[in-house]
């Protein structure tokens, strides 16, 4: 990130923390997003001159973690045509998948000309360094269609996502959903309050580093559980860099016995004025729906209060569609390079998109809201 100006990649940016200069730095930097790790970063910028007129944040992959995207079957396809799957090129901000991916470039400038003329660059590339593909995840659907255009193909997969249509407080929250599921949450939230915590949201210059030095080993002992699935790519370089790099985005629901700066568990959020973001928790004690209420429970009341929008709680877990969540698509954009892998799966793609809109469609008819609720989607 060290060749490009900071203020005038967040420009570019415009405002969306995973794809800011220094949450990218940080990655670098910490040692979270390097070449031993599998991530070879491998960024492009256009000038015009001495100006940087549009980015866009690229990776290298040897490996197929972090993305949550899940491409394996790909891969394996790969290996039964006698074909190099590894390394890929990835489009993503690392290890979060956030919906918004796409070329930074100044408003200025005109889209569709910007993104054909560096997708050229893009494609140029991987054929000179023989890749087999290119993928970006998690894309800007407003950016969709230009690259779309361009021939690159769409795969649709699903992710959580929570909107709010304008509740006052926690309890028009729970008043969205049928009686038993309100009482269920109810029930949830008592046996955190039963067992003595108290859950308090942790902002601007609370946050400190012997905060985020515990955050670290509560997102250590959290991924330890997972075993060989467990997946610890962050540093806690990343985590005590952040406290002054990325504070004024980061917000931190410590579950404690009385004072915040002693959690016994926590959940790391990021957000911007209208949208948060859920990334990582942990726990040193085995208490019945602390989970739910640490990052669920908590942070949707703290969004309702500061008139966020938009809870996007991470990846994975069926149990976030009983809290609320509602399923939503997420598009992927794929550039293959070799003729006869690229035509088999454009053959899969269109059937597997339908089938995933259909699933989608199946999970949301099966939420716990009363008959007149109708959830509204981002």
């Amino acid at each position: 990130m060290v060749e490009f100006p900071e203020a005038t990649w967040d420009c570019l940016a415009a405002g969306i923390p995973f794809f800011s200069w220094r949450w990218l730095h940080q990655l670098e930097a910490s040692g979270s997003i390097v070449p031993r790790q599998g991530w070879q970063s491998c960024h492009l910028g256009l000038w015009r001159g001495e100006q940087l007129i549009a980015a866009a944040p690229l990776y290298l992959k040897g490996h197929s973690y972090g993305e949550f995207v899940f491409d394996q079957s790909f891969a394996q396809l790969a290996g039964q045509l006698g074909l190099r799957y590894y390394p890929k090129l990835v489009g993503m901000s690392p290890l979060s998948p956030v919906q918004g991916y796409r070329f930074l470039m100044d408003p200025s400038e005109d889209p569709a000309e910007i993104t054909a003329l560096m997708l050229q660059q893009v494609e140029a590339f991987c054929r000179q360094q023989r890749l087999l593909s290119c993928n970006f995840l998690y894309v800007d659907p407003a950016w969709q269609p230009l690259v779309e255009a361009c021939g690159w193909a769409p795969w649709v997969n699903q992710q959580s996502q929570w909107v709010n249509p304008g509740f006052e407080d926690f309890n028009g929250y729970l008043a969205s959903f049928n009686a038993n599921q309100r009482r269920n949450i109810k029930r949830e939230r008592q046996a955190v309050a039963a067992a003595g915590l108290q859950v308090s949201p942790v902002v601007g210059e609370e946050i400190t580093p012997a905060l985020m030095e515990r955050m670290h080993y509560f997102y250590g002992q959290h991924c330890s559980r997972w075993g060989a699935w467990g997946s610890k790519y962050l540093t806690e370089e990343f985590f005590t860099s952040s406290t002054a790099d990325l504070r004024a985005n980061l917000v931190l629901f410590s579950a404690h016995l009385g004072d915040p700066q002693e959690p016994v568990a926590m959940s790391l959020c990021v957000h911007t004025p209208d949208q948060l973001w859920g990334r990582y928790w942990g726990s040193e004690m085995e208490i019945d729906c602390l989970h739910f209420e640490v990052c669920y429970y908590a942070p949707i009341a703290w969004a309702i209060s500061r008139g966020i929008r938009q809870f996007d709680p991470g990846a994975g877990g069926s149990h976030k569609r009983r809290r609320g969540f509602v399923a939503e698509p997420r598009t992927s954009l794929h550039a293959w390079f070799e003729p006869q892998f690229d035509a088999i799966l454009r053959r899969w793609l269109p059937g597997a998109n339908i089938e995933m809109g259909l699933e989608i469609e199946a999970v949301n008819g099966e939420l716990p809201f009363t008959a007149s609720y109708d959830p509204p989607h981002a």
